[in-house]
């Protein structure tokens, strides 16, 4: 068996353990060029005069010049609400008619096995648009409005159905309130009620 190696401490005779002391201060060694950047005063450049000389100050005459503008200026003339030029696929959307959206419906119901339940009291356009909310495919439907998870899904190359985009359009230009946010969103961020 090896011998283990012991110090000699100057506690060790005496049996106890000796105590940890936080008292001294112990910092990091800071370079030179750091220790002259702290003590040189806050208005004075590192560069020294150089900088400050090189941007003079305006002159009276100047300032005269900025106060002396014409404060009455001619009010701005408001131009009539400017709709921003629609994309492509947005033109293309506005084709669209309700018989093609019933179609487009009525497919994805031929692909399902089951009878969806409580939808009868929704409309075509918002069973469309609820659909629509569940497609993940299409990214996450919380926190955006339709029709920018519409636009972005387009710009990622997912294809999305042309049909919703439609759908957006038309009930936005009736007025349609809530439209805009996905059902899934008013659920997640709806307040809970305490039942007692």
């Amino acid at each position: 068996m090896t011998n283990t190696r012991r110090s000699s401490g100057g506690n060790r005779t005496t049996g106890k353990q000796s105590t940890l002391s936080f008292n001294h201060r112990v910092t990091k060694p800071v370079p030179k060029s750091a220790k002259d950047l702290v003590s040189k005063p806050v208005n004075q450049s590192p560069l020294g005069n150089h900088i400050s000389s090189a941007q003079p100050e305006p002159k009276e005459e100047e300032e005269e010049v900025i106060k002396n503008e014409p404060e009455d200026e001619e009010p701005l003339v408001k131009l009539p609400h400017i709709q921003p030029e629609k994309s492509e696929s947005e033109l293309r959307a506005a084709k669209v008619t309700d018989r093609q959206i019933d179609q487009y419906w009525r497919q994805l119901e031929r692909e399902r096995i089951a009878k969806r339940v409580h939808q009868e009291g929704l409309t075509l356009a918002e069973k469309v648009l609820r659909y629509w909310d569940v497609s993940s495919q299409y990214g996450p439907c919380v926190g955006i409005t339709r029709m920018k998870r519409w636009k972005r899904a387009e710009k990622l190359g997912l294809n999305p159905p042309l049909e919703v985009l439609a759908v957006l359009q038309k009930e936005e230009s009736k007025g349609t309130p809530g439209i805009e946010k996905a059902h899934m969103d008013e659920i997640l961020n709806s307040t809970t009620v305490d039942a007692s």
